[in-house]
């Protein structure tokens, strides 16, 4: 192995174990969100509230559309990454109602 493939192998690595890190990290803060929408679609079960809040999901594709921008993600990814988080939510929530 030369000196730049040992290099190379090094640096791949490293971004590597930052890759495992960070889905570590979207794993957990997804369950940490995912317990608080539980706690809310029984809130909403609880008062007859409907399952969906299609003015807030608006408002929150917008948001993330905004910090996506600012953050040099791809908003269209981003859109697309909380639209199937929101459905499975509002799939969650639907269950509290029955």
């Amino acid at each position: 192995m030369t000196d730049d493939t040992a290099r190379a192998a090094d640096i791949l690595k490293t971004h590597r174990d930052s890759i495992d890190r960070l889905d570590a990290i979207l794993v957990y803060t997804l369950a940490e969100r995912f317990a608080h929408t539980q706690a809310v679609g029984a809130l909403k079960a609880e008062h007859a509230l409907p399952p969906s809040d299609p003015s807030r999901e608006a408002r929150q594709v917008e948001r993330l559309e905004h910090l996506a921008k600012d953050s040099g993600l791809d908003p269209e990814f981003a859109t697309k990454f909380l639209q199937f988080i929101i459905q499975e939510v509002i799939h969650h929530h639907k269950k509290h109602q029955t």
